[in-house]
């Protein structure tokens, strides 16, 4: 069953009236504020919320950088965090898992610091209201860009009888790597990302919280990567098979690969992200173990008008 991205009841049932008399958003001015605030929520549905858990790490612990400070917030009912939401600029807004009466405090208090704010992703519940919000605060009107499905993985299903073999990437690749990360990402987002070869450059020096990994059948034919790691798991990212050799395997067996390493290092789980509308790599991961565990949509909004 996926994950619908409504947060949990924690106590007994509570009136409208007194769930918005004890609701209070708290904007937190440093990674690790927020982390100490908010982690315990977040890893109650570690999967839904790796990307805003390994964000906030990655940059409390120096090893993530951004133009310019992040925004984050959190929200409490009766003393509990109930939701949280990230921005590392220049992407957009980052949403967990909530009740619908914290969206509207996080849009209100979002659109004080960022007016021209360009998209906002999440559970697809919590991602839509907060687009429908966005638009009746602000006059702008959304429209969604991705509709994605985030997996979990605990046990590699094996895959046998593709040819080749697993290596890590290097800086000698670097022609391949920067080529594949950007068509990866064009695919993907529909889009060119400024910041594709940097991210990609990154995981070719060797460091053990991202890499890069090719499958080679006497040339490189395909690639998957991981990081963004959470206390628990790691994020697999970067898959991509050119066109042309798609078809025999081999992102399959990258993947499985890449996955098998990360289980044997210690981590107890994968995530990763799919694009719903393609039932292609929608049904190689689940063959090789990983699991739907929740919808997530980005809606991007219109510029303000000047």
């Amino acid at each position: 069953m996926i994950y619908d991205g409504r947060s949990e009841a924690r106590s007994g049932p509570m009136r409208n009236s007194e769930i918005r008399m004890t609701t209070q958003l708290t904007r937190h001015m440093t990674e690790s504020d927020f982390l100490q605030t908010a982690e315990g929520f977040l890893l109650a549905h570690e999967a839904a919320h790796n990307l805003m858990l390994s964000l906030a790490a990655g940059i409390a612990r120096g090893a993530m950088r951004f133009d310019a400070a992040s925004y984050m917030a959190t929200v409490e009912q009766g003393g509990r965090v109930v939701a949280a939401a990230m921005r590392t600029p220049p992407y957009g807004l980052v949403l967990s898992i909530m009740p619908p009466e914290a969206v509207a405090p996080i849009a209100a208090d979002v659109s004080a610091v960022y007016p021209d704010l360009p998209s906002a992703h999440g559970p697809s519940v919590v991602s839509r209201a907060f687009a429908e919000e966005w638009q009746r605060i602000t006059g702008r009107r959304h429209q969604r860009a991705l509709a994605q499905r985030i997996y979990q993985l605990d046990q590699v299903t094996p895959v046998s009888g593709v040819p080749g073999e697993l290596r890590r990437a290097t800086l000698a690749d670097r022609d391949v790597a920067l080529a594949w990360s950007q068509r990866f990402y064009e695919e993907t987002a529909g889009t060119q990302d400024p910041g594709s070869d940097e991210r990609a450059l990154g995981m070719l020096g060797g460091q053990a919280d991202r890499a890069l990994y090719l499958w080679h059948d006497g040339r490189p034919v395909s690639m998957a990567g991981y990081n963004g790691p959470t206390p628990n798991g790691m994020r697999i990212s970067y898959v991509y098979t050119p066109p042309e050799l798609r078809g025999r395997g081999y992102a399959s067996a990258a993947t499985a690969a890449v996955s098998q390493l990360l289980l044997d290092a210690g981590r107890r789980f994968c995530f990763l992200y799919t694009d719903r509308s393609n039932p292609t790599s929608n049904r190689i991961y689940q063959r090789i173990g990983y699991r739907p565990v929740l919808d997530g949509d980005e809606y991007v909004f219109e510029p303000r008008s000047s």
